[in-house]
């Protein structure tokens, strides 16, 4: 227990996040056991680290970090450690990697019965259906999405300010004073490229190639998050790995299920159920019609996030997808989109039509709404794209 507490210690003290994320202030405390999930790459851990150091600081031994990914717990029960743990003094676990454990929800499910002055905080791969696929759980787990970094968060990060978020019915109302008011502090556009290309994921502070570890991450995303947790047999990797390229160089597409069956060498209802788990690791985004959902073919096909367009084909870029992929992106935490009638890109809480535009200089259709990239401030209903990235 002392060396978990020493490290603990140690990985409190030289913890580096710039970046106080919105969850923190999302979640209720009040619950006993928290799950706290997020693609690989978006800071899990620096975000358990941040409750402990929050909440408690470095010395007191009142919370533990610990990775399950650890030996000891080849030999040692996680009740029998959090049993210890509790007769030490200790309130709050935070536990890392819960999927490396075998029979994890059975026995978080053992320490919520038992331990009821214990608080477990966990994390999981955006892969886990926490409740749905582990019924031990259900009715006892409060569960949260960690995402990437907002344009919010990269531009206060980046230009040391601390700009609020906005509603999406607040941008819609008020988009040219909120606008104008960040514009007086800073200039968003000056950051918004930096932002497309490497800005979601926290990793690109790190002193290492961003792409190449971009790369790294979604091949530890397919063989891990989907793989591992929904235990698919490693000789299926290529299949996967070729249809996220096919995909990733069409996107935003249409879905060609006959097609791309023939491509991968596998039936029609395995490749719906590959683009759903590329969906769950957070590789991609998939759009539907409205009251539409899986196992019903999507009307398109997106990346996740606009970071994923530029390591696969950097030559090839295509602005209107990284667009397009950002405002999904942005807007898909608190807000429904779905596909929109007539002539627009994407309908929003079954109400506004929206089409990305990159300049002011469209056709203005009555009853439409334009995401405008190359504005800094809008003006009735074309509103700058940039400012949908302050939604969390």
């Amino acid at each position: 227990m002392e060396s978990f507490f020493k490290t603990h210690k140690y990985l409190v003290e030289h913890l580096y996040s710039p970046v106080r994320r919105g969850l923190m202030d999302e979640i209720n405390w009040n619950d006993r056991l928290i799950g706290i999930k997020g693609s690989r790459g978006v800071g899990k851990t620096t975000f358990l680290l941040n409750i402990a150091r929050e909440y408690f600081g470095a010395d007191n031994k009142e919370s533990l970090y610990i990775n399950l990914n650890h030996f000891y717990f080849t030999e040692r029960t996680l009740v029998d450690f959090a049993s210890e743990f509790r007769a030490k003094g200790g309130r709050v676990l935070l536990l890392d990697q819960v999927f490396k454990y075998p029979g994890w929800s059975k026995e978080l499910r053992y320490c919520y019965d038992h331990f009821t002055d214990l608080k477990i905080i966990f994390t999981g791969s955006s892969v886990m259906r926490l409740k749905e696929e582990n019924p031990d759980l259900s009715g006892k787990v409060a569960s949260y999405h960690l995402r990437g970094f907002s344009f919010r968060e990269f531009l206060n990060l980046m230009s040391g300010n601390n700009f609020p978020m906005y509603t999406f019915n607040e941008v819609m109302a008020n988009h040219k004073e909120i606008a104008q008011r960040i514009c007086s502090a800073v200039k968003p556009m000056a950051y918004f490229q930096d932002y497309l290309h490497h800005g979601f994921y926290p990793f690109f502070l790190e002193k290492r190639n961003f792409s190449e570890n971009l790369l790294k991450t979604m091949n530890m995303m397919l063989e891990v998050d989907v793989l591992y947790i929904k235990q698919i047999e490693q000789t299926y990797l290529p299949k996967l790995r070729k249809l996220l390229y096919l995909l990733a160089t069409a996107a935003p597409c249409t879905l060609n299920v006959s097609r791309l069956s023939k491509e991968i060498e596998t039936s029609r209802a395995t490749v719906m159920n590959y683009v759903k788990y590329l969906a769950d690791a957070r590789l991609m985004n998939i759009l539907y019609p409205v009251g539409e959902a899986f196992p019903k073919k999507p009307s398109k096909v997106y990346m996740y996030n606009p970071n994923l367009i530029y390591p696969i084909r950097p030559a090839e870029v295509n602005a209107q997808a990284v667009r397009e992929t950002f405002f999904f992106n942005q807007l898909m935490k608190d807000n429904l989109l779905n596909e929109a009638t007539r002539n627009a890109h994407f309908l929003v809480n079954e109400e506004y039509s929206f089409r990305i535009e990159e300049s002011m200089k469209v056709k203005n259709t009555p009853g439409f709404y334009y995401a405008i990239d190359k504005a800094e401030t809008g003006e009735g209903n074309m509103i700058p794209l940039w400012l949908f990235g302050f939604l969390y």
